[in-house]
């Protein structure tokens, strides 16, 4: 489009369909005046008041054309009938307002109602032609500038259909985007929640041990008392730097906050040893073609064990845990095993010696989540033998699978 046209253009459509309407009525009106107020050569038709009068009622119609576009059409057909057969006034180069008319047919009545206004128009402008010149070429140029009418008419509601069409696509996709992002916003406060359950509550239970038995290590053992207390200090480190991590996005007046991180299977030993002082003898092994995995599969293996150990020492008072991670062609294996008290019989988080039962507290629905969410699945109970509680889960470490 011509730069300078686009705005008038925009405004043009913006407008109220009557105003629009009115000014093409307006516009009409112009052009049917042009051959009354030029200078005609001798011998034609004089121009009369009365003539210039029955041509104009011949434009009004058009500011209802879109009300009522067939009654618009018949009614200039009549008046421009009338003008020929009563009145000997100037003629028009083309019929603009029955022009007009018959395009906003063809742009807004439903098919039937274009073939029978069609057919009567062929009729109409075959006798107009007939009380006129009565030529063959009159009746030709007459019937293609109709059916160049009726065309632009048809071409016009294509391009309206399509430009509906396109505009509620763009409405449904904002619609959907819209929802795409509350659900992600959704799924992130989730993460966030679920991440900051495992870090208070693995720290807060370390803790808990630590400082329950510094007294009697006091008295006992003063090294050890020592050892917990440093346990401590460093467990709730460590819990605040990851909180600083996983919060930091959340502090947009205080600028860009710093990003470290999450932890993943390098940090195993170093949890390890945090609850290891304390706490349950630990074993740790990991298996099979060990390498590296994915940044969210590499802290979901953490967190699993994390949570894992934080029912341990909440509520198996267990002497021993062994942790085995299996990496295997396209899946990774977690076992988590203690010698604890067993399964409870009720009570507790989740009543068993982890902590937590085949019904699960928010520790195992995170485990199970976390699993999930990798396209694995995780379970968790008494050990075959019946002592001890089992914690085992399944992540699978290649994309494609995840996907499949």
């Amino acid at each position: 489009m011509i730069p300078a046209l686009d705005r008038p253009v925009r405004r043009l459509r913006g407008a109220r369909p009557w105003v629009v309407d009115l000014g093409l009525t307006v516009l009409v009106q112009l052009a049917v005046t042009m051959p009354f107020v030029l200078p005609r050569e001798p011998g034609l038709p004089p121009v009369t008041w009365a003539s210039y009068a029955v041509t104009t009622l011949g434009v009004l119609p058009l500011v209802w054309r879109r009300r009522r576009p067939v009654l618009v059409l018949v009614a200039i057909l009549l008046i421009g009938g009338v003008y020929k057969v009563v009145l000997d006034g100037p003629g028009q180069p083309l019929p603009y307002a029955g022009l007009m008319a018959f395009y906003t047919v063809a742009l807004q009545c439903p098919g039937r109602v274009r073939a029978v206004v069609g057919a009567g128009s062929v009729v109409a402008v075959a006798a107009s032609v007939g009380l006129g010149t009565g030529t063959a070429r009159e009746l030709s140029f007459t019937l293609f500038c109709a059916g160049a009418a009726y065309a632009l008419g048809r071409l016009q509601y294509t391009r309206q259909a399509y430009t509906a069409a396109v505009e509620d696509r763009a409405e449904h996709l904002e619609r959907a985007n819209r929802i795409e992002a509350e659900q992600a916003v959704a799924r992130e406060r989730a993460r966030i929640a679920r991440e900051m359950h495992d870090v208070l509550s693995h720290a807060v239970s370390i803790m808990i041990v630590q400082a329950e038995a510094g007294p009697v290590a006091v008295r006992r053992a003063p090294e050890r008392a020592e050892a917990a207390f440093e346990a401590i200090s460093e467990t709730g480190r460590e819990a605040m730097a990851q909180l600083r991590t996983m919060l930091g996005v959340l502090r947009e007046a205080d600028g860009p906050a710093p990003r470290e991180p999450q932890p993943g299977v390098a940090a195993l030993p170093a949890l390890l040893e945090r609850v290891r002082r304390g706490g349950p003898e630990i074993a740790y092994e990991e298996t099979g073609e060990v390498r590296g995995l994915p940044p969210a599969v590499d802290t979901a293996v953490y967190r699993i064990v994390q949570e894992s150990l934080t029912n341990v020492v909440k509520h198996a008072r267990a002497r021993r845990v062994d942790v085995r991670l299996h990496h295997g062609g396209r899946e990774l294996e977690i076992t988590v095993t203690d010698d604890g008290r067993g399964p409870a019989d009720g009570g507790g988080s989740g009543g068993s010696g982890s902590g937590v039962s085949t019904g699960g507290g928010h520790g195992l629905i995170g485990i199970r989540e976390r699993a999930a969410a990798h396209g694995g699945s995780a379970r968790c109970g008494p050990r075959p033998d019946g002592s001890g509680f089992e914690v085992r889960a399944v992540l699978v470490t290649s994309p494609l699978e995840v996907g499949s």
